[in-house]
């Protein structure tokens, strides 16, 4: 029976976590699997909901986090390989940047058969100032030497790797989308809508748009914020705003709430109606893409986001900025309307354009479904990644 090590920066709300969790639920009876991550930052919601949902139970290496820490990381490298030691793995596969550093570099030292890293995203763009950007560059390079296959989510993204960041050739790469379980965004819309625009006091002829995400600097909520108050300016629709999430620049982003102008509350503090809410974490993200018109996304950078795949998956027009792979997991100009980082007017102008047009809106929405059910499914996901298993171990 091969054994798969499955490493994981750690257990926050987002597409690694579900990719990973999957994996270890699902694969064939034939592979024995161990999943192990990280601290997740106290800043980020805990989804060992996902985890227990499934059934799972997952190592945690406390030292392995998400910032640079030249000794915590010489910790949590000794722990790996504590663990590929006792558990004997066939294939190691780690999942984004820190638990791919530390991995691969346990499983070469070890001689690990298989040797497998997901980029679920990179830090190359936007997230560092030039000259650490190219050092991660030069580090991932190196690592990509100690894999044996590197997966990327999208046609775009390994582009990216091959052709603007040459971290390896083409070869050494295999494409496989991200899965998930979309049932939960079919079923019981109209009683979620209901439950969440009365929760917020929603009414009928408000458009609510909603983005879902941590609130950091890469995910760009000034862009949104800005235009927001754009469209407020510039149309007569009447809207409603939610920011679903939380983080470290969440001060940042209410101040410049202030200085828009823009009233804003804290749900978790005041219940009332506002141009602005913010929501904090909601586990049931299904009931708010129910009870949304628009979903929209700012991000500076991504890999496969995947609250644009629940959007869809619930009958929701997306708005987004048009970075990393997500040309790749919409319909442009279908279900999404895409435009470039920073550009206030034409994010508002797509806003205002869906606000506009409930016609539009539906369209978009109905679109949705059908695109994603055929590319986002887990089952999709676990049949793929066993195929490219079964190959490797056979090399």
């Amino acid at each position: 029976m091969p054994r798969v090590l499955r490493i994981i920066n750690r257990f926050n709300l987002g597409g690694p976590t579900y990719n990973a969790a999957y994996l270890t639920r699902y694969m064939p009876p034939e592979y024995e699997t161990l999943l192990i991550g990280g601290q997740e930052d106290k800043t980020e919601a805990n989804s060992h909901y996902i985890l227990d949902s499934l059934g799972l139970e997952a190592q945690i290496i406390p030292e392995m986090r998400r910032s640079l820490n030249p000794r915590m990381d010489i910790i949590a490298l000794r722990k790996i390989k504590e663990t590929i030691l006792a558990f004997k793995p066939d294939i190691v596969h780690t999942h984004a940047s820190k638990a791919g550093a530390l991995g691969r570099r346990a499983a070469a030292s070890l001689n690990v058969p298989v040797i497998v890293h997901t980029f679920h995203g990179h830090v190359f763009d936007s997230y560092f100032s030039g000259v650490r950007s190219k050092m991660y560059q030069i580090i991932e390079r190196r690592l990509a030497t100690k894999s044996t296959k590197i997966i990327a989510l999208s046609e775009i993204q390994k582009s990216d790797l091959v052709t603007k960041y040459k971290i390896c050739p083409a070869s050494k790469i295999e494409i496989i989308p991200l899965g998930f379980d979309l049932r939960r965004f079919r079923e019981d819309n109209d009683f979620k809508r209901e439950e969440f625009r009365k929760a917020y006091q929603i009414a009928d002829d408000e458009i609510a748009i909603g983005i879902v995400g941590r609130i950091v600097p890469i995910k760009n909520h000034e862009l949104f914020l800005k235009a927001i108050a754009w469209l407020k300016a510039n149309s007569n629709a009447k809207i409603r705003a939610f920011i679903v999430g939380d983080g470290e620049n969440r001060p940042h982003t209410e101040h410049l709430a202030r200085e828009l102008g823009l009233d804003f509350i804290d749900s978790l503090k005041e219940n009332r109606s506002a141009t602005v809410t913010f929501t904090s974490w909601i586990k049931e993200v299904d009931t708010v893409n129910a009870g949304m018109d628009i979903m929209a996304l700012s991000s500076l950078n991504e890999g496969t986001p995947v609250s644009l795949i629940e959007a869809q998956a619930s009958g929701k027009p997306v708005v987004t900025t048009r970075v990393g792979g997500i040309e790749n997991i919409v319909l442009p100009g279908k279900t999404a309307l895409l435009s470039d980082t920073c550009d206030v007017e034409a994010f508002g102008a797509n806003l205002k354009l869906l606000a506009e047009n409930k016609i539009m809106r539906d369209e978009f929405g109905e679109r949705g479904w059908p695109f994603v059910k055929e590319l986002f499914h887990y089952t999709r996901l676990v049949s793929d990644m066993a195929a490219l298993y079964d190959r490797l171990l056979e090399k």
